[in-house]
């Protein structure tokens, strides 16, 4: 299902309530990368009743069974208030999204940035934990261990670009770009982030690459990060 097409279906369940539907992520920052890539779209409403999300039931589960995430569902009073708790997403997304239908309510958005530095760093280290519980479950077979980074490294690229903020005012779209920016203010390699990019994009395959030593630096790289942001809070900047 393409997001136009999901759009049709929106307007069709939600014929009255439905304001906006605005992609955003990869798709919309130029980055998108086909059948391992997913569309993202935020959808707002006039009401989050039950009765608006029955009516959008079926057609989410469509996109969701696309392959896709489900959609994000937001009023517009709902959306402006979240922008203290969700500092990354909302930026990321009111930097470069495309309204695929109706008015533009996320460009108007006004996010306090004064959280951003606790959010990163508090879901870096989750996803670092889990990426370390995921890993228990693999038996360090090289191929799963090798699956394992390639479906997590969309999460920690978008939370590098995150760090990057701490940095920079301005940074690039494009995640990789963004990667490499940071590594000028950081000491890590970003090549291991395109190697597991190339496992992705299935341009090389695990057992040409050494698994257990990729996903140790893969490790080191994400610590690394994260030392960097917690250093930034603690200096009180």
């Amino acid at each position: 299902m393409t997001p136009e097409k999901l759009v049709e279906e929106l307007k069709q369940a939600c014929p009255t309530g439905l304001k906006t539907v605005v992609l955003y992520g990869s798709a919309a920052a130029g980055d998108y990368a086909g059948k391992r890539s997913d569309y993202n779209v935020l959808v707002v409403t006039e009401d989050l009743n039950l009765s608006t999300l029955d009516a959008l039931s079926k057609t989410a589960s469509k996109w969701s069974q696309a392959g896709n995430p489900a959609p994000l569902l937001f009023t517009e009073e709902r959306l402006s208030q979240a922008t203290d708790v969700f500092p990354i997403e909302l930026l990321d997304i009111r930097e470069c999204h495309k309204i695929l239908y109706g008015e533009d309510v996320v460009q108007g958005l006004e996010i306090d940035t004064k959280n951003l530095r606790l959010e990163i760093e508090h879901e870096l280290r989750g996803k670092l934990i889990k990426l370390r519980q995921s890993y228990l479950l693999t038996g360090g077979k090289p191929k799963a261990v090798a699956e394992l980074m390639v479906d997590s490294l969309s999460t920690f690229l978008v939370l590098f670009r995150a760090s990057l903020r701490l940095f920079e005012e301005a940074v690039p779209q494009q995640k990789f770009q963004a990667l490499e920016q940071l590594s000028n203010h950081l000491e890590f390699d970003a090549s291991v982030f395109l190697t597991v990019q190339q496992l992705k994009a299935g341009t090389k395959k695990p057992k040409e690459v050494v698994v257990g030593d990729l996903f140790n630096t893969y490790l080191k790289t994400i610590e690394c990060v994260i030392d960097a942001v917690d250093a930034y809070i603690h200096k009180g900047e």
